[in-house]
């Protein structure tokens, strides 16, 4: 089975290669290939990823081409992860909007929007061109937003498709960890929207765990909950995914990140440009285990600036370089982040076990309130070859009307992009809660098309 990443040259290929190495009995993996345009980043990252397979002693062919053609070729299953513009394209998506007094994030609001016109595009050409030299096979887009993206891949007819991020199933995997169990002896009820989620049920043996870990101060501690104050969690009575603090936190948020000398875009371009220099002057082909080494040390410092302003107690970068100076180890568990998530899926299509974990797909009836090609985030099973949405009724107001002025925004963002129409990607950002102006989001819009002309053209 060939399993192929479209955008294999980016700084996540290494920890996706060690996750799909310990995955490749399970699912029947022959083959991994990793697709880039960018040659020089492929080859440099790729040759990392080469390396842990030798380290392993995988009999995995792992293969790199910067021909979508040849990637897509016999793949079985896709992993979409581009970044249109690369890093200086969420420098400008960021500061646009912080320029404009509007949250400035990649993925929410503004910056999602600006991402999302970028990205749309170009995963439908290759969502296309799968269609002809994969047909059949699934795809799995990461590439952010990934909701949005997803929608606009489900509305123009690409059926097996299937979004995936990160946080999605963040609360069972931060009680397992709490709790010292294995994440799959807990059962999720998560319901929302990409980056829009909430944890209402929490099920071990049947029983519904959430309200006593809720209750415990330590629990919040120790997990992403402390971002929000105690109170608020307990009101709501559900886990909340880290990217509600931009909603819950707007005011507070937005000043932090203006108060920054850098942006997230600013701080991941700086770490990312001394990571590739580094690898550059180690020679990573000819001494792979320096690469190695240079490369974990730079996920440790990554990890140390990720939303730092509602971390306080998270490492500092100094922390972070200390703790890169152990021994070089990679894990190769693969049960958590996006690889582990997409692993979970083909294991589950390919053996017919059923599986559970929280996907971005069609709505399908699971919520009453929302359309039923609307995607959602939500909790599904997997099994018999399909994926299949979990319900969840009574869903209180509040979640219901913030998910549904973000499906708006979406729906209308979606129209925009491939319209290529400015007047509706106006109406879009108007509808956004974080936006919520017309004149505000006729300069957003007029901005974000200036400096991304090169990479989405003119539009009417």
């Amino acid at each position: 089975m060939k399993l192929t990443v479209i955008g294999g040259g980016g700084v996540r290929s290494p920890l996706l290669t060690a996750s799909a190495l310990c995955w490749a009995d399970r699912i029947g993996l022959d083959e991994l290939c990793l697709m880039d345009i960018n040659a020089e980043k492929l080859a440099l990252l790729g040759a990392l990823c080469h390396h842990i397979g030798q380290r392993e002693g995988s009999p995995v062919r792992i293969t790199t081409t910067t021909s979508a053609d040849e990637a897509l070729d016999g793949a079985s299953y896709i992993i979409t992860t581009i970044r249109v513009g690369e890093e200086q394209g969420r420098v400008h998506d960021e500061r646009i909007a912080l320029k404009h007094g509007v949250l400035g994030q990649e993925t929410t609001g503004p910056g999602g929007f600006a991402m999302a016109m970028r990205s749309i595009p170009a995963i439908l050409g290759y969502a296309a061109l799968a269609e002809k030299r994969a047909p059949g096979a699934w795809i799995f887009n990461f590439t952010n937003p990934a909701g949005l993206v997803t929608q606009a891949l489900r509305d123009q007819g690409f059926a097996r498709t299937v979004g995936i991020c990160d946080s999605a199933n963040s609360a069972q995997h931060e009680a397992a960890r709490f709790l010292g169990i294995s994440p799959e002896s807990l059962q999720a009820e998560v319901f929302g929207l990409n980056h829009l989620s909430w944890t209402r049920r929490l099920l071990r043996d049947g029983r519904d765990i959430l309200p006593e870990l809720l209750a415990d101060d330590s629990f919040l501690a120790a997990t992403t909950q402390r971002m929000f104050d105690p109170e608020l969690v307990r009101h709501l009575g559900m886990f909340l995914n880290e990217y509600l603090f931009y909603f819950y936190y707007a005011e507070k948020a937005l000043a932090s990140i203006q108060a920054d000398e850098l942006t997230r875009g600013e701080e991941v371009l700086r770490l990312n440009r001394q990571l590739l220099d580094r690898l550059r002057a180690i020679d990573v082909e000819r001494h792979p285990e320096e690469g190695l080494r240079a490369y974990l040390a730079y996920d440790r410092r990554r990890a140390a600036t990720y939303m730092h302003y509602a971390n306080p107690d998270g490492p500092s970068m100094e922390e972070a370089d200390m703790a890169a100076e152990g021994p070089v180890a990679i894990s190769m568990e693969g049960g958590e982040g996006y690889a582990g998530v997409a692993l979970k899926i083909i294991q589950a299509l390919e053996s017919g076990e059923p599986a559970r974990t929280a996907l971005n797909v069609p709505n399908a009836g699971a919520l009453d309130f929302m359309r039923p090609d609307d995607v959602v985030e939500i909790s599904c099973v997997i099994e018999d070859g399909d994926i299949r949405t979990i319900p969840v009724s009574d869903v209180p107001e509040d979640q219901q009307l913030l998910m549904r002025g973000i499906k708006l925004y979406e729906r209308r963002a979606v129209e925009a992009t491939l319209k290529r129409s400015r007047r509706q990607a106006v109406y879009a950002l108007m509808a956004h809660p974080l936006v919520l102006s017309y004149s505000l989001a006729r300069t957003l819009v007029d901005e974000y098309l200036l400096a991304h002309a090169a990479f989405v053209g003119e539009w009417q």
